[in-house]
Parts: structure tokens; C-alpha cells; sequence
């Protein structure tokens, strides 16, 4: 201060003398000293004559979109450190190495759907991305030799219409990744904290009932996420799913992001109280955020309507508003319900908007069509297609396992008797379309000669599995292996008298949201060492939507078959005429259902 001035009798400062006082008390405040640049590239002390920030501070930290580095949780350090998709020469490497990757590179590994499922197995599962589920005859070939000459001979269908392929050794991850690109598939982006396969309704484009085809809607959002990196390194993992309005399920409110096509009427509107503008009737997509039945919760209608023509630009600005703004410190809080939970669906959808060069439709889901009711295990058994003379055949697939030479057969079978395409459902099983009526008959007998069914009544059809501990390190029990006990106990021996959903998951991500089964199993070790499961009763999606409650805890894997066989028997002895299995089991309070089913 004894260069400053005393202040006049006045006691009032000069311009000059308030100019250099305030910059030295910002000087004091800030704790360092200050050394900025005058507009005329003179170094000065004083913040307020500067036209630069302080040059003499310590750089700032840097931040993954606005998170120090020093807060991220390991695997958004890991993906900071190195772009996962920057990683091929290190592919190559391990290849030539024979080599297993260390703790960063096994996930970084992921996001070429590449997944180190050790001590499970020692080797690596690749998941493949096939958009809308729907495969050629020749990818299928491909996908069989595939599997056996790099993998175990097998594939496995997913509950992301989806294939994944195992028992590969590191020396065949690059000649795997090659030959799917030869095949004109990929896995990029199929693990990890990525936008996983993109899922439509798996009759779209022949189901008499749909309203729209949404195949070409998934398959551009699939290759627009492929063209743009920054849809990739997401805060944690993310479902989209588009549904056709028709007969099949696609399990669209358990995503993230679920579109799901209506028809907007002149009576439909006349029914709501309408606020603003009012659409032109037609046919649209209504838009689902949040679902992750694995916490309990289902996707919630978000209030908007979308022009088909603009659903890709709408995904994509939703995922990059849960890029810049979800949780990157705490893994267990990263997925899309967490933000919406923190902002609520109002902002998110005011941020999306944001980067959106078109106004977003608010409509209430009341101004549309009700949505049809889902055909309950619709993916099984014969169907008739839109298109006159042709046949849509669901095989049952036992717990989604195929061998390279059940693959084969398919793939043939779509050759002699379809158009050369399949299509695979969420439901691990797939479909045979364009059959003609005079070659059902003849498909169903061969496809049954290779251990699959096409009966839309075989209770087998609705049973849904994780891969299990034979695969998975978080898997409690062997799931898929329980599920083809079940299989193989109630296979012919029970016909419920309506459609009947098991979902056997090992931990609680819950791959297969058993949650939304009719009954579901968790998986869990009992004290005794065993393999055992909790039973959940009374989930459903779609139009029987609801999480189901547990009913039965501890339970061996060998009582499992034992316990169905009575959870069923007593449903078709004390069921109302007509009743559904979700209704009867949410008729009843929790204790006397438990009572009812007491042994």
C-alpha cells in the first residue's frame, strides 16, 4: 500500500487509485500473485488491466465433461487415458501374443465386443451388433463357421436380439473382428459404456398389424452411431428400442429409449384436452424414458410425439444430453434414470431440444390410439404375414443356444423355403418368415428334427436365461443349465392355459429381467454352498407391466422344476375363467398367495 496515494480530504479515491486498490485486493483474495497481459502485450500485476487470465497459476485440472479427473470412477479414468476405439494395434499385439489383457484393457476391450469372461471361462466372448435382429442366410453360414473354427461351436441368442459367440482364444480376436466385417456385421460398441444393439419388433416389416415398419428407423440410428465417436465412452450403458405398434413385443419399456409407434386420430384428439399446436393425424412415435427393470423401474411416456422422419436426430440428441450431463463417479448411479430421477424429464427434454434445429411435439399419450395389446409368446409357432401367401414360422430355441450346425440347417431353411432372412427376438428364439403356406408343414417337421419347436403352446417357448456362471464371473448359479432342467421336466407334461414367461437371471443386473417374468428366478448362493434362487412372481411388460414380488427365497436349483410344476398347477385349480397368470397372482395379497401355494 505505500505506493498508493492517501485519499484526499474528500475521502474519495482517483480512477487511477480505485483501479490499482481493486486490484490489489483481488491480488490479496486470490492467494498468488498475478501476472496477466495488457492488450497491448505488456506483462502487468494488476487483474483489471489485464486482458489475460492469471498466467502465473498452476494449469486447471482437466475434466471429462466437467468432472475433475480426480473424481472419476476407474473405468471413465481408463477410457480418459486411452480411447478405446484408438486401440487396434494393441488387438493385433495381444493376438500375436496369445495373450489375455490386463484389468484397463479387458474393458477397454469391450467396446469391440470383445469380453475377457475369465475365471467363468478362459477365453473371450465376442457379441455381435445386428440391428432390428434381422440376419441373411449367408451371415448365419458365416456366423456358424465362425463359431466353429475360432469359438466353442456354439452362439448364443441374447435378450438384444442379438448373437455373441464364445470360447475364443486371443489368438483369433482379430480374425474374428475381420470376418464379421467381411459378413457385413460388427461389434463395435457391443459392451461396456456404449449403446448397445438397437431392437425393433422382430415381425416388422410382415405383421398384418403393425403401423409402421421401424426396421429402417433402427438400422439408421445403428449406422449413425457407428459414424460418430462421440456416441461412444458413454457414462455407463444404453438401450434403445424401437416397437411397431403390432402384435410382438420388443420389451421397448425396459430401455433406456424406448419409440414406440401410434396412430394420432381425429378422434383421438378430440378425447384430450389439447394446449398446444395440434399434429395432423397420422401415424408417429411416441417416446419412453428410463427403463431399468434390473432396479425396478420401467420407462415412463416422456409427453412428446415424433415424426418418424425425425426420430434418429431426437436419439441422438437425447444420448449426447445423458453424455455431457450422467454420472461419471459412481457407477452404480450412471444409467439414464438416474439423471431424469436428479433433473426430471421436463429439463432433459428442454436439453435435448436445445440441439435440435425443429421444434419437439408435446402431446399427452391420451390424445393417441391405445397402443394394441402384445400377442403373449407371439414369436412362437406359425403366423400369417401381411404379404398374401407367405408364413411367419417362431422357433423356440431351448435357453437361445444354437450349434454351428443347427445354424447351418437355419440358415438353409431360410434359403430352400423363405426369402434367405431370419430374424431374432429378445425373447432368445427366432423367426423363419416368408414361408409359403404349402411349405409350412415341410419347414416345421426339419426344424423340429433339429431340436427346436414351433409349437406356440410348448411352455419351453417363454423361458429366458442369462448365460450363467459357465460364462459370466457375476452369475451365481448355472442358469442356463437350470433353465434346461426346467425345460426338460415340464416340456409336455404342462399346458398352462395362458402364456406363461420364465426369466432365470444369475446376479442382480438382472440380464434377464427376471423381475418381468411371469416367474422369475435370481439367482443365489444358499448358506449350505449350494445353487439356489429366489422367485419373483407376476411381472410383465407392455400391457401387463409391473415388477413382480418375491414370493419364495433359498430356493435349490433341483426343487425349482418341483415348485413350477405346483406354482402351475394351482394356478389352473384355482384360477377365474379366462384369468390370465399375472392376474391371478396379483389378485392375491402377498401372504395369501403364500398361502395358496404352500406345500
Amino acid at each position: 500500500m505505500a505506493n498508493v496515494a492517501p485519499p484526499p480530504a474528500t475521502g474519495e479515491f482517483t480512477p487511477e487509485q480505485k483501479q490499482y486498490l481493486e486490484g490489489f485486493l483481488a491480488a490479496v483474495a486470490a492467494a498468488a500473485p498475478f501476472v496477466g497481459t495488457t492488450a497491448s502485450g505488456q506483462l502487468t500485476a494488476t487483474p483489471a488491466a489485464a486482458q489475460s487470465p492469471n498466467l502465473a497459476e498452476p494449469p486447471p485440472e482437466d475434466t471429462v465433461f466437467g468432472t475433475p479427473l480426480s473424481e472419476l470412477c476407474k473405468p471413465e479414468r481408463w477410457k480418459h487415458e486411452e480411447n478405446p476405439l484408438d486401440i487396434w494395434e494393441k488387438l493385433v499385439a495381444h493376438a500375436d501374443g496369445n495373450r489375455f489383457p490386463d484389468e484397463p484393457d479387458t474393458f477397454r476391450f469391450k467396446f469391440h465386443g470383445l469380453f475377457y469372461v475369465a475365471p467363468a471361462q478362459d477365453s473371450f466372448m465376442v457379441r455381435l451388433r445386428i440391428p432390428a435382429g434381422e440376419l441373411t442366410a449367408t451371415q448365419l453360414h458365416g456366423i456358424a463357421d465362425l463359431a466353429a473354427d475360432w469359438g466353442g461351436g456354439y452362439a448364443q441368442i441374447t435378450t438384444r436380439a442379438n448373437l455373441q459367440v464364445r470360447e475364443i482364444a486371443p489368438a483369433h480376436i482379430v480374425k474374428v473382428l475381420v470376418r464379421l466385417q467381411e459378413l457385413g456385421l460388427t461389434s463395435r460398441g457391443a459392451g461396456a459404456d456404449n449403446i448397445r444393439n438397437i431392437t425393433a419388433s422382430p415381425n416388422s416389416g410382415f405383421d398384418p398389424d403393425e403401423l409402421l415398419d421401424v426396421r429402417p428407423h433402427a438400422k439408421a440410428l445403428h449406422h449413425y452411431i457407428l459414424n460418430h465417436r462421440d456416441l461412444f465412452g458413454l457414462p455407463r450403458k444404453f438401450n434403445i428400442a424401437f416397437d411397431s405398434g403390432g402384435a410382438l413385443s420388443t420389451a421397448a419399456d425396459t430401455n433406456d429409449l424406448g419409440f414406440i409407434a401410434v396412430r394420432v386420430t381425429p378422434q383421438s384428439l378430440a378425447r384430450a384436452t389439447l394446449a398446444g399446436p395440434v399434429p395432423a393425424p397420422g401415424i408417429y412415435f411416441r417416446v419412453q424414458l428410463g427403463g431399468i427393470t434390473g432396479h425396478k423401474d420401467f420407462a415412463r411416456d416422456a409427453g412428446l410425439l415424433v415424426a418418424p422422419g425425425e426420430v434418429v436426430a431426437v436419439a441422438a440428441a437425447m444420448v449426447r444430453v445423458f453424455n455431457e450431463h450422467g454420472c461419471r463417479t459412481d457407477r452404480k448411479k450412471a444409467r439414464l434414470k438416474y439423471l431424469l430421477e436428479q433433473w426430471g424429464v421436463e429439463r432433459f427434454v428442454d436439453e435435448a431440444a436445445r440441439k435440435l434445429a425443429f421444434p419437439l411435439a408435446r402431446l399427452p399419450v391420451e390424445a393417441c390410439e391405445p397402443r394394441r395389446p402384445f400377442l403373449k409368446h407371439g414369436w412362437a409357432g406359425v403366423y400369417r404375414q401381411a404379404q398374401r401367401g407367405f408364413n411367419a414360422i417362431g422357433i423356440g430355441v431351448p435357453v437361445g443356444r444354437l450349434s454351428a450346425k443347427q445354424m447351418h440347417a437355419l440358415a438353409d431353411l431360410a434359403t430352400h423355403y423363405g426369402q434367405g432372412e431370419l430374424r431374432l427376438t429378445v425373447w432368445e428364439n427366432l423367426i423363419l418368415p416368408y414361408v409359403r403356406d404349402a411349405h409350412v408343414e415341410t419347414a416345421c417337421r426339419s426344424i423340429q428334427r433339429l431340436g427346436l419347436s414351433t409349437d406356440a403352446n410348448n411352455l419351453t417357448s417363454g423361458i429366458v436365461s442369462c448365460t450363467g456362471n459357465k460364462g459370466c464371473k457375476y452369475a451365481a448359479t448355472d442358469t442356463k443349465g437350470h433353465a434346461l432342467a426346467l425345460a426338460k421336466r415340464l416340456g409336455g407334461r404342462l399346458s398352462p392355459s395362458s402364456p406363461v414367461n420364465l426369466h432365470f437371471t444369475g446376479c442382480p443386473h438382472s440380464c434377464a429381467q427376471h423381475y418381468c417374468g411371469d416367474i422369475g428366478f435370481l439367482g443365489a448362493k444358499l448358506p449350505d454352498g449350494r445353487e439356489g434362487y429366489h422367485v419373483v412372481l407376476g411381472g410383465g411388460m407392455g400391457d401387463e407391466q409391473g415388477i413382480a414380488r418375491e414370493v419364495f427365497r433359498g430356493v435349490s436349483a433341483e426343487e425349482i422344476p418341483g415348485l413350477v410344476e405346483h406354482i402351475l398347477g394351482t394356478y389352473e385349480a384355482r384360477r377365474q375363467s379366462g384369468e390370465t397368470f399375472v392376474a391371478w397372482v396379483r389378485r392375491h395379497p402377498l401372504g395369501a398367495l403364500q398361502e395358496q401355494l404352500e406345500r
